[in-house]
């Protein structure tokens, strides 16, 4: 069976399970302190250029986007989100059962507007009864998104101006940030995110680690007692050497944006794999997530062989499937799939 249906199907990578072995039977501080994980925050801050940042490591995305919401947000406030966004969607009310609720824009392939985002805000504080609504008060973006597709410099510039006027928080969930920075087409830098975020994190989970996320807070601003709201929500690993060591050697060497680019050229090959094969794109993407329509009994008789997700209906007939590379796909498994095409 080949697996094509998300990008963390596989453990780790070598490298990574090499510095846990390697470490394996040092004694280190517990809860992050250990000196592993003080080696990855400084490499990410390196990384990203920013010498004053905050980073902390967690285990997975749910959990980071309810743990940093629920620390940057007020009681009365909310997270505006794409309608797709992940937060919305995809984790079975994870932020509603921790009090926040998702204030939802129109999804355009995933993005939000600059121009809608600042309309509903103004509308929010027009309406005299607001005092009896939720509160905008951060700005939730993934990028990619969740339909693969990316922000462009001038679009995350105009939202942050946005979320500047109206003292919102700007977060972005950078789950498959490793794909979006190695995008062929892409004008987003690292640096550029962390000067227009006040918080995002760098994933580690879909990107050759085991497990984890790297939290950054750019500019120092991390909140209060931070580590208070992750033991709150049991987030704090007491062996927190398990994610630190792994980002410490996904930042050797330039790995974390090889293995992106790795995931990046399987996506190109697959994307020319799917034309020569004559399949129709619902949405053709520089990332390493590819949508395309399949009649429903072609995609019955092709999940006899191949994974993939089923996204979203088309029609009465034709369902919306979603093919992922990663940073693990190989060669002969795209050779593979289009024998079975």
């Amino acid at each position: 069976m080949l697996a094509f249906e998300c990008d963390y199907n596989n453990g780790a990578h070598p490298a990574l399970l090499q510095k846990m072995a390697e470490t394996n039977e040092t004694p280190e501080a517990g809860y992050g302190m250990d000196v592993y994980s003080r080696s990855a925050a400084e490499k990410i801050r390196a990384f990203c250029g920013t010498p004053n940042a905050d980073v902390y490591f967690l285990a997975g995305g749910t959990q980071t986007n309810v743990v940093v919401l629920s620390a940057i947000l007020e009681p009365f406030e909310g997270a505006v989100c794409a309608e797709s966004g992940h937060i919305h969607v995809h984790e079975a009310g994870a932020p509603e059962y921790a009090g926040i609720k998702t204030l939802t824009l129109p999804s355009h392939a995933g993005k939000i507007d600059a121009g809608e985002l600042e309309a509903f805000v103004e509308r929010f504080y027009a309406d005299e009864a607001h005092e009896h609504m939720v509160f905008p008060g951060a700005v939730y973006l993934s990028h990619p998104t969740e339909y693969g597709t990316l922000y462009t410099k001038a679009e995350l510039e105009a939202i942050a101006a946005v979320s500047d006027r109206f003292g919102m928080r700007l977060f972005l969930d950078g789950a498959r940030l490793g794909y979006g920075l190695m995008s062929r087409t892409t004008d987003v830098g690292i640096a550029d995110i962390a000067a227009l975020c006040d918080i995002f994190y760098i994933g580690g989970t879909k990107v050759g680690a085991l497990c984890g996320e790297a939290v950054v807070f750019p500019n120092g601003t991390m909140p209060k007692h931070f580590a208070n709201h992750v033991k709150k929500h049991g987030a704090m690993l007491a062996k927190g050497r398990l994610i630190g060591a792994q980002f410490d050697a996904l930042f050797t060497e330039d790995l974390y944006l090889s293995l992106g680019k790795h995931g990046i050229d399987a996506a190109e090959r697959l994307k020319t794999i799917l034309k020569e094969k004559g399949y129709r794109f619902f949405l053709e993407t520089d990332t390493n997530q590819q949508f395309v329509i399949l009649e429903n009994e072609q995609m019955r008789l092709l999940s006899e062989s191949i994974r993939f997700s089923e996204w979203e209906p088309f029609d009465k007939t034709h369902t919306v499937v979603r093919f992922a590379t990663s940073w693990s796909t190989r060669e002969e498994d795209l050779e593979a799939l289009k024998e079975l095409l």
